[in-house]
């Protein structure tokens, strides 16, 4: 997985395959559910006391996962597109919430993600002794390094290639339809602009090349 980024991760989103096609507008009711899960919950406190203290948030109930599935698919969207100094993580900007309603909104979703979180799980106690989250991070990082690749995995590993490559076309609708994701990628929308200077030095160098 040291091949993999957040870049990697958005060429995917880019080519998401026609059973993974999301329509527009689920993936806007999919991000205010995630606002709404990520909300701070209003302390019952002073003005003062919630200026020192932050409020927290409120705990997320999955409806589409049992308590073993959401451990497991909040570990492993993370090593998707883990935290880093540009931004945070899978699980920061609410991607398995993102997951979550798109199971509830896309019945078909359901079959391979839940397999495919059993099939890691069994590939784990079968090289190691032990479920996925209980590895240690060099275990799942082979067990990983075996899927994320496809043009390299083994025939044998297909079950997990197609499970892993759903699950990296969904992390990153997720994460780049979220705030977090937004603000990664330094979209600043339609903002007025006072002095218009032409088109950046960096980009007009991307278009050429392109």
């Amino acid at each position: 997985m040291s091949e993999m980024n957040r870049r990697d991760a958005l060429q995917q989103l880019l080519a998401v395959p026609a059973g993974m096609m999301i329509a527009p507008e689920v993936v806007e009711r999919a991000a205010a559910h995630v606002e709404a899960a990520l909300a701070p919950v209003a302390a019952e406190a002073s003005a003062e006391t919630q200026a020192a203290q932050p409020a927290a948030r409120a705990a997320y109930s999955p409806k589409q996962f049992t308590t073993d599935e959401w451990r497991l698919l909040r570990v492993l969207v993370d090593y998707v597109i883990p935290r880093d100094a540009r931004s945070g993580s899978a699980t920061d900007a609410g991607v398995p919430e993102f997951m979550d309603f798109m199971l509830g909104e896309y019945a078909s979703m359901r079959t391979w993600m839940k397999n495919g979180l059993g099939w890691m799980n069994a590939e784990c106690r079968a090289r190691f002794g032990r479920g996925f989250v209980s590895c240690t991070d060099a275990q799942r990082r082979v067990v990983l390094d075996a899927i994320a690749y496809p043009k390299k995995a083994a025939p044998e590993m297909k079950p997990g290639v197609d499970f892993f490559n759903n699950l990296r076309n969904l992390t990153a609708s997720g994460f780049w339809s979220s705030r977090v994701g937004v603000r990664d990628l330094g979209y600043s929308g339609n903002v007025p602009v006072g002095k218009w200077e032409g088109t950046p030095p960096q980009v007009m160098a991307w278009l050429k090349r392109a």
